[in-house]
């Protein structure tokens, strides 16, 4: 890892936004702590980079960003301990999953000693904002923009790279029902789906809005040549419990590679939990539901950490899972999240502590 030094520009805010959150009652990313870094890139490098007080920014009606969608972000999480010490969670896998979605997008790469040491600098800066308990994190959005003016249809020669801040609980505090997509994709082959493009999340929206009309909180997207294979759960990974195996999609072109998701793979293997990652078709499930067999399906993902599914639709038919007395998935949750919190030992090698004094 690249950790040479670099130079910062740092602008402390006058004073902290802090006592103005209900930490008890936060919704999640609408809150963001009292920093942001940012870093432009113009004459085809990255120029200094920046801490200043969060605030809105000026741009231009016409930048790129809002007529040709090139703009690409990350989802992270730091922790704090029983001990007030703060925590990163695999912070190189996000590092080089922005860099893969930057390059598929047109975008420059962003340096990774600018990354960081910006990172551990704002969280530095904003360490009170990370509470600690179970459940508590502060969720970590680096994202970058297409930031020249002009509305040609061509990649922009300028950007904003940017990582901004937000308290958060767990996302989904219930188990979910689901709705298996039958007419809508989320990706197709060839495409942005393995990247996280900020088009990908846009284009969910209206055939997530009709599941919900029908009351079910999330989609399972299928693929888009026959919809007959499971592929993602919302905005996350998904896992199905058939008998004592879990089983995963693989990543591709089309489907996120989750840093939760092969976490969880990881932990299964370590608990001596079967693991098979390849692709299912969705009559696999519904049979296996008809047997008995069809245990548990959970999501997985940054936000949510590990999404229980009560139930789901498939072509007219509701299928409901068992509550079972002990899950994988409440498992799974309790030892990545011990290691996320440190509370157990990290065998993997996967926690990073920020040094807040």
């Amino acid at each position: 890892m690249n950790t040479k030094n670099i130079d910062l520009d740092i602008t402390k805010a006058e004073s902290s936004r802090l006592p103005e959150v209900d930490f008890d009652n936060l919704t999640f990313g609408k809150h963001c702590s009292d920093h942001m870094f940012l870093c432009d890139y113009k004459d085809g490098a990255w120029q200094t980079p920046k801490i200043m007080p969060y605030g809105p920014m000026q741009m231009e009606p016409s930048a790129k960003v809002f007529h040709y969608g090139q703009a690409v972000f990350e989802g992270m999480k730091a922790f704090k301990d029983d001990n007030e010490k703060v925590w990163l969670f695999r912070p190189e896998e996000n590092f080089k999953r922005i860099n893969i979605s930057s390059k598929r997008m047109g975008i420059p790469e962003f340096p990774e000693n600018y990354f960081f040491e910006g990172l551990e600098t704002l969280l530095k800066l904003d360490s009170k904002w990370v509470k600690n308990g179970d459940g508590n994190s502060l969720y970590i959005r680096p994202f970058v923009i297409a930031t020249e003016n002009g509305v040609s249809a061509s990649p922009s020669d300028a950007y904003r790279f940017m990582i901004i801040c937000c308290p958060a609980k767990a996302y989904y505090s219930k188990p979910v029902k689901v709705l298996i997509a039958q007419e809508y994709s989320r990706s197709a082959d060839g495409g942005v789906g393995f990247a996280k493009a900020a088009g990908n999340y846009g284009a969910q929206f209206y055939p997530t809005n009709l599941a919900k009309e029908k009351g079910y909180q999330q989609v399972i997207w299928t693929d888009a040549n026959t919809h007959e294979y499971l592929e993602e759960a919302g905005t996350m990974n998904v896992f199905f419990r058939i008998g004592d195996k879990l089983i995963t999609a693989p990543t591709s072109d089309r489907i996120l590679d989750g840093v939760t998701r092969k976490s969880l793979i990881e932990i299964a293997k370590r608990e001596e939990i079967e693991v098979e990652v390849r692709r299912i078709k969705v009559n696999e499930i519904t049979e296996a539901h008809k047997q008995g067999e069809l245990k548990e399906i959970f999501g997985s993902g940054t936000a949510a950490t590990i999404a229980y599914i009560s139930g789901f639709e498939y072509d007219g038919t509701y299928y409901d899972l068992p509550n079972l007395e002990k899950p994988y998935s409440t498992h799974l949750k309790k030892s990545l999240q011990d290691i996320q919190y440190n509370r157990a030992k990290d065998t993997f090698g996967w926690t990073r502590e920020v040094k807040t004094t």
